[in-house]
């Protein structure tokens, strides 16, 4: 087990090891018995230098073949089809993209034949969804009832756009999904100690956000800057979308606080790997 820097007394993820690659869970996914999901540390991979060791981004200079040899030993450890996982192409939208099969394998083993696409759904079992971090915030779905995931990204620019509300709405469009019936999980990525914003990010929040959150969403520092809680924001936006409280779970690791396990865009700007979130419908 790896020392991890916690932002409460109580982990509220597993760290989980198998075939040498480590990576975090959620226990309120494990508990429905219905996906195999992960978010992914550095540790497991075959990537030198500043993308050490499990980088899956393509496009950051690393050698490709390490980088489809990291997906290959994430699919083997969680038991999944590296040729079924299909990659986002983010750009900070609230875009969502429902997966089928003619998805396959996009973003890993062939072209993506779309972009601007920050969240993917499916029901279809064994396909594997996945999401690029390095600070930005994971969104996890689970429709216990008709059986279908989302997963998406959200940056500050998703979170004020409701990037959590956005993949609900398109699950209930394509999937009949009503929130009453979703297990939601906010990932690791950066904490409010540590993300600093000017005052025009600030602004865009107060006009999002009712002023009752406001205390809890961001405080101003003596510099004019301000800390933003992207952890607090998206639970607020789950929860305004109608997913009960206790079907909510929300990170306690925060990416720039463990350097040394998790990439960090504010903490080594491009000279950095990708981590990845992963979620999968069991067959």
């Amino acid at each position: 087990m790896f020392q991890w820097n916690r932002k409460n007394t109580e982990p509220h993820l597993d760290e989980k090891n198998k075939h040498g690659v480590t990576w975090l869970s959620f226990p309120s996914l494990d508990a429905t018995g219905m996906v195999k999901h992960a978010f992914s540390t550095r540790m497991g991979g075959v990537s030198e230098g500043p993308f050490a060791t499990m980088n899956f981004s393509f496009t950051r200079g690393d050698d490709p073949n390490a980088v489809k040899e990291n997906y290959r030993r994430m699919a083997n450890a969680l038991d999944v089809e590296m040729e079924r996982m299909v990659v986002t192409w983010q750009t900070h939208t609230t875009n969502v993209r429902k997966v089928t099969e003619e998805d396959f394998g996009k973003g890993v083993i062939k072209d993506r034949d779309y972009r601007d696409i920050d969240g993917l759904i499916t029901n279809i079992p064994g396909v594997t969804l996945v999401t690029f971090f390095a600070d930005c915030v994971p969104l996890y779905f689970l429709d216990t009832k008709n059986k279908a995931i989302g997963l998406s990204h959200s940056g500050w620019r998703g979170t004020v756009h409701r990037m959590g509300q956005e993949t609900l709405l398109r699950m209930r469009e394509a999937f009949g999904t009503d929130p009453a019936d979703v297990v939601a999980c906010i990932g690791p990525s950066i904490c409010q100690e540590c993300y600093e914003v000017g005052p025009e990010v600030i602004e865009q929040f107060r006009n999002a956000f009712a002023e009752c959150h406001h205390e809890n969403l961001f405080y101003e520092k003596p510099n004019g800057k301000f800390q933003l809680n992207l952890w607090e924001a998206n639970r607020i936006v789950l929860s305004e979308a109608c997913i009960p409280e206790n079907q909510i779970s929300v990170t306690d690791i925060c990416t720039y606080c463990n350097p040394d396990l998790l990439y960090s865009h504010r903490r080594c700007a491009d000279k950095r790997g990708n981590l990845c979130a992963f979620l999968c419908l069991k067959e």
